[in-house]
This record gives C-alpha cells, structure tokens and sequence, in this order.
C-alpha cells in the first residue's frame, strides 16, 4: 500500500505516543496488516535510536535559560477599574470580539471558503495531541458549565450515547482568529468534532471530503455547528440528525 502524507503523520504521532488510545488501537492494527506501514516504523526508530546514540545531546546556556525564565514569568495584569478573575473576564470578551473582526478578515471574502479547512486542520491537530479534549467527560452537565465564563455563548450539549455516538468532551479551538467551543463525541474508534460559529459563517451548500474527512454543517439560531470526522459521510449525517434533534443541556 502506497503511504499517503496523512499516514506519515500519524505513524510519527504513534511513535511518539501522542495519539489517544481509541487511534493507538486502531493504528496498531494497521500496522499489522500494512507491511510498508511497519517497515517504515521500523526505520524511523532505528534512527531515532542511532541518533541518541551518537549526536551529542544539546544543552541551553545559562543565559539562555535566564531569559527563557524571564519569558514564561506569568506578569500581573489589569484593566482599570477591574481585578482578578473580573479582569480575566473583560480580557477574554476583549479578545473574543477583537477575533471575531480578525475572522472576517483572516478566513477570505465572504467568510466562508476556508473555514472547512480549518475546522479539518483543527481536528486533526486534536487527533495528534496527547488528549483530544481539554475537558474530558461523558456527562453533559459537566461539559457544558465548562465552557461557561470562558467564552461569550456555549454551545448545546446533547447525550447521544443511545444512539451510539457516546460524549468524550470538550476543548477550545482557535478558528482564524476566532475562539470557539468544540463538542467531541464518538463513534466506535472514530472521533467527531463539533464546533460552534456564528451562523453567518455557514457554507450554504454541501461540502466536499477534505483529506478524507467528511464535513456537515447546519444552523441553530445564532450559532452555525460543524461536524467533522472520518466517518462514512452517510453516518456523519445520521448524527448530525441526531444532534439536531436531541434534547439540549438547559
């Protein structure tokens, strides 16, 4: 089997153990029926390892480190009249209104062609960290009150484990500029982001495959949600029913 840039990705996310479990399965039994998958793990770890065992390992002067620390020195902050948490909280609306404007600017004419990409890009970078999820938890009255406070409107939050798509979490994406509140649910060992936009974002019309991965969107008032996965598109589209028509947190 021909190795696609998606599968050297992966692979290297395997190797360095920074996929979840669900794909840690999923991709072990890949590499045990793609030969060319194994090789080229193999190869990758032989000189992962002969590079351990003969570069010399650098190490940051003393001066670097100084100024390192400096850097990463959290610094009091505030806005007049505000302290603490009150600050945090005016910073973030501040931020989230200046990204809203950015998005208009940084996703194209229109503010519509790019945000599939981007959505794609930010699930896949997902798929590649340690954790999909920045809150992990299957019960909705948890994963919702998350999101509070920490960006102007949270999305709804829908148990659809009896229909087989089971609640895994919640994490913050930047689209453009913009933050936004993503949904992960499951599918088997498939995953499936759900992020929420304002509706004027919305494409209007189907959208194609991107790198694999299959998109659907649809609105619901303010907000437009985009679902992304790996999923067969016609089982994508059955939990976007699904979640369309589900019984929201309140």
């Amino acid at each position: 089997m021909t190795m696609t840039e998606k599968d050297r990705l992966l692979l290297n996310a395997y190797i360095d153990r920074e996929l979840d479990p669900a794909h840690v399965l999923e991709f072990e039994r890949r590499l045990a029926e793609d030969r060319a998958l194994a090789d080229e793990r193999g190869r990758i770890e032989a000189l992962r390892s002969a590079m351990r065992e003969r570069l010399p390992r650098a190490t940051a002067s003393p001066a670097l480190r100084r100024r390192v620390t400096a850097f990463a020195r959290p610094q009091p902050f505030a806005i007049k009249g505000r302290t603490g948490w009150a600050s945090m909280a005016a910073s973030a609306t501040i931020a989230f209104a200046a990204g809203a404007i950015a998005t208009s600017v940084a996703i194209g004419p229109g503010g519509r062609a790019p945000v599939p990409e981007l959505l794609v890009a930010g699930h896949v970078r997902a798929l590649m960290a340690s954790q999909a999820v920045d809150v992990a938890s299957s019960d909705r009255h948890t994963v919702k009150p998350w999101f509070n406070g920490k960006l102007p409107q949270s999305p709804r939050v829908v148990d659809l484990a009896g229909q087989g798509f089971p609640l895994v979490g919640g994490r913050i994406d930047v689209i453009g500029l913009t933050p936004a509140p993503t949904l992960v649910y499951r599918a088997r060992l498939h995953v499936i982001s759900v992020t929420a936009l304002p509706a004027s974002l919305r494409a209007g019309a189907p959208t194609r495959p991107i790198d694999g991965y299959n998109v659907v969107e649809w609105a619901d008032g303010p907000l437009a949600y985009w679902a992304v996965s790996d999923l067969a598109a016609p089982e994508l589209e059955n939990f976007a029913r699904a979640f369309r028509a589900g019984d929201a947190e309140p």
